[in-house]
Parts: structure tokens; C-alpha cells; sequence
């Protein structure tokens, strides 16, 4: 099952919502056509979606999901999966495996490309009974 500290996962939840929160990330919803936001896993995104490379937070972010060892990173992307619903928990092995299969060193640009990755990663980990309540607690 799941390995990664959750408390890790929620550190880049709640620091992606500071991102959103800074306006970097697009919403999907906003976009005048599907041709112009697609979230398929089969195609990672080369940069986040027309913004500055040299974002502190960002990069911030990045910096922190590419210094996790490999085993963590293929997990951020399996959890990822299972949030958005493309796994269940039940494939955990099978989800593992795709993942690792699709590891490369631009992980945290593809995860960082998706909108909606707090959200995704929230909804993985409640598939794990899981949540980021008692980090959020210690971080008040």
C-alpha cells in the first residue's frame, strides 16, 4: 500500500493551494476550448501552462517533488491517478507499475501542469482512508 509519508503529500497540497491562490495555475473551466487544456496522463506537460519559469513558489514546489527519492515521486503520480479517478485503490499494484513506467525527470512539471493536483491528491489519499487533517492542525 501507499508508502510515502502522508504528511509529505500534504505539504505539497497545501503549497499548491498557495499557488493557486497566487492566480499561476489556469483553471480548466476557464479555457475557451477542450483543444487548449488536456489532462491526459499519457502526455506531461513540457512547463506549467504559460507561466514564468522562475516562479519562487513554483519552482519552490518543483524543486521539492524532484528531491523526493524515485519511489515517492512514482507515488505522488499513482496517487494522483487514483484521485482523478483513473485507478482505484483496489489497482494500487497496477497503478504503481504504469507510473513507474511513466517516470521521467520531468515529474514534478507534469504534476505541477495539472490545475487540479491538490485535489487529485486529496481524493487519493481519502481512497486510502487518508487525509490532511491532523497536518493541517499542526500547522495553525
Amino acid at each position: 500500500m501507499l508508502q510515502i509519508d502522508p504528511d509529505k503529500v500534504c505539504y505539497i497540497i497545501a503549497r499548491f493551494h498557495e499557488f493557486e491562490e497566487e492566480d499561476l495555475i489556469d483553471d480548466p473551466d476557464s479555457l475557451e476550448t477542450d483543444d487548449e487544456f488536456d489532462l491526459d496522463h499519457e502526455e506531461a506537460f513540457d512547463e506549467l501552462d504559460g507561466h514564468d519559469d522562475n516562479d519562487p513558489l513554483g519552482e519552490e514546489l518543483a524543486g521539492y517533488i524532484s528531491a523526493l527519492p524515485e519511489d515517492e515521486q512514482i507515488e505522488l503520480i499513482a496517487l494522483t491517478w487514483v484521485g482523478r479517478g483513473d485507478y482505484g485503490p483496489e489497482e494500487w499494484s497496477d497503478v504503481i507499475e504504469a507510473a513507474a513506467d511513466r517516470f521521467n525527470l520531468r515529474t514534478a512539471y507534469y504534476l505541477l501542469g495539472m490545475p487540479q493536483l491538490a485535489d487529485y491528491l486529496e481524493e487519493g489519499l481519502a481512497a486510502f482512508g487518508l487525509s490532511c487533517g491532523d497536518y493541517e492542525e499542526n500547522r495553525i
